[in-house]
């Protein structure tokens, strides 16, 4: 089993070096001069993006806000990664590590906003609002919907069943860990407990739907996200001599002048670049399936959202983890990832921290497991939205969840590293065409706001865009489609 993980890992390794992360790169450059900068031009249109009444769905009830929306992408992105997988590109890449996730963070928006732009514009009607996605906009926009069923098919079983039973295994992990700091040895029945309890606790949100799924998000990603900043300030605070230090270190580490855990400059730059983009999924087409299912008056409104959700994930979270940890001059080592963050915060606020840190993760693993499920459940509904396909799909999720918090998860993961790279290199090479149409988009978003509008997107407004199903002009009462 050891020689498979580390098969699987060698050639997936080899395929995000050296194909997948430049083509992001290249992509994302390419987005940037297209679209004017608008990942840094629009920042603060971003922040207009929150506000804003759903429209009453078919079955009279609200559709799902924008910040609903966006929590339910913020659910997946802030995850165990921005703890556990930061401290790890830190322990491997040193501090230079994170200059180089900022930098990724910062181009990939643009991708970022072409793809949750289109996915806004290609959704679909059904009885609770929209939903959509990556899998839509390669039917509608680039009329193959065969590039739909393998992105479909690839982001289930990466969101829908792997990476969920990765987040179970860390919710697990993060128990078993804060019984053994307390010096009890850990009962055989726990993990067992855990998993039982964690697949109800999921099965009461999952089987309320999309708007049980969003209004738990929103709930829950504002408070996680702020208990975590507070505890990653209080270090900080109690290290205030070392911050303008550990700030000249990461510049210096990025660029090779000061070399740190034994880093070569390209192990930096891979490191951070990597850890930026698993964190953030700019481009990678997990979000927009959250995004489409916002009721906004325009596309780019949500493209702009989701943006502001990969500096979010990125500048905000991971940085916080990167810096609690800098300014506790840590040990580093390939083998020292995980331990980074603990030794940080017990180091300076004490042993009770640690589990307040398993608070955290119980928090930040279980609203990626609510992320995930949903994509999972967009892009089953995309293969077949029948009733029992349906209800399959739910179960083996439930199944996933149990046998995670149970179980070893090393191979498992190497193949989620392998399925989400092809599932990324199917999303990119399907908005890489269709970036003109985000750009007419955009336009149409800056004219009306120079007007000094509050824009609204209708099909006729882009009469050339086929395949539109939404958008319709205000005269014109919208029919829901068939519940798909």
């Amino acid at each position: 089993m050891d020689r498979l993980n580390e098969f699987i890992v060698t050639v997936t390794d080899g395929f995000w070096l050296w194909l997948l992360i430049p083509l992001l790169v290249l992509l994302s450059l390419y987005f940037t001069v297209r679209l004017g900068g608008v990942q840094i031009r629009l920042i603060p249109e971003m922040f207009r993006q929150f506000g804003g009444e759903p429209e009453t769905a078919a079955d009279g009830k609200k559709a799902v806000s924008a910040f609903q929306a966006f929590s339910i992408s913020a659910a997946a992105r802030i995850g165990t990664g921005n703890v556990v997988g930061v401290a790890g590109a830190i322990a491997v890449g040193g501090p230079g590590a994170v200059f180089w996730m900022w930098v990724m963070a910062l181009l990939v928006g643009a991708a970022s906003f072409v793809e949750s732009t289109l996915a806004q514009l290609y959704k679909v009607r059904d009885s609770k609002g929209f939903h959509g996605g990556p899998a839509y906009y390669m039917t509608r926009g680039l009329n193959a919907r065969w590039a739909g069923v393998i992105f479909a098919v690839l982001i289930t079983v990466t969101f829908g069943f792997v990476f969920n039973a990765v987040q179970s295994n860390t919710i697990s992990g993060a128990v078993q860990a804060s019984v053994e700091a307390t010096g009890a040895a850990v009962p055989g029945w726990l993990p067992v407990l855990v998993g039982l309890a964690l697949v109800g606790v999921t099965a009461a949100v999952v089987f309320g739907g999309v708007r049980r799924i969003a209004s738990v998000a929103q709930a829950l990603v504002p408070f996680m996200a702020l208990l975590y900043i507070l505890m990653g300030l209080a270090v900080m605070a109690l290290n205030t001599e070392e911050i303008l230090p550990m700030f000249r270190l990461i510049v210096e580490s990025a660029f090779g002048l000061r070399e740190v855990a034994g880093a070569a400059l390209g192990t930096v730059i891979v490191q951070g670049v990597r850890r930026g983009m698993f964190s953030n999924e700019a481009g990678l087409g997990s979000a927009p399936n959250a995004a489409a299912t916002a009721s906004v008056s325009h596309p780019v409104k949500q493209g702009l959202l989701q943006t502001l959700g990969v500096y979010f994930d990125t500048l905000v979270v991971c940085s916080m983890t990167a810096f609690l940890i800098l300014v506790s001059d840590p040990v580093y080592g390939e083998e020292r990832g995980p331990a980074l963050t603990q030794e940080a915060l017990q180091g300076s606020l004490g042993s009770w921290s640690l589990h307040a840190l398993t608070v955290v993760l119980l928090l930040l693993a279980f609203t990626s497991v609510l992320g995930n499920y949903y994509y999972g459940e967009a892009n089953v509904r995309f293969l077949s939205g029948k009733r029992p396909v349906m209800l399959g799909f739910q179960l083996v999720f439930l199944v996933a969840t149990f046998l995670g918090a149970i179980g070893k998860v090393d191979v498992v993961w190497s193949l989620a590293d392998t399925t989400m790279g092809l599932m990324a290199m199917v999303n990119l090479l399907a908005i890489a065409p269709l970036g003109g149409v985000a750009l007419l988009l955009l336009k149409d978003y800056t004219e009306q706001r120079r007007r000094g509008l509050d824009p609204v997107f209708t099909r006729d407004r882009l009469p050339q865009l086929r395949n539109v199903e939404c958008w319709e002009p205000a005269e014109k009462e919208p029919a829901p489609a068939a519940e798909r």
